[in-house]
């Protein structure tokens, strides 16, 4: 079986843009993550705590000022 040159080329220049498709892809993706703002509170239970925290404190310095 004879290898034609056309066919390879052809091949390894498909092989070529789509590699080359896929990292813009992955650099468009990651430029897109880094341009949202991260969310300071992801979990509830990370709000709830933090809520708490400050209401603990608010209640301290309450009994400060008596």
């Amino acid at each position: 079986m004879s290898i034609n040159k056309k066919v390879v080329a052809a091949i390894s220049t498909a092989i070529g843009y789509y590699i080359q498709a896929e990292q813009e892809a992955l650099a468009l993706q990651q430029k897109k993550l880094a341009e949202r703002p991260p969310q300071p509170y992801s979990s509830p239970y990370a709000m709830a705590g933090r809520a708490a925290s400050m209401e603990a404190r608010w209640m301290w310095q309450m009994r400060l000022a008596r």
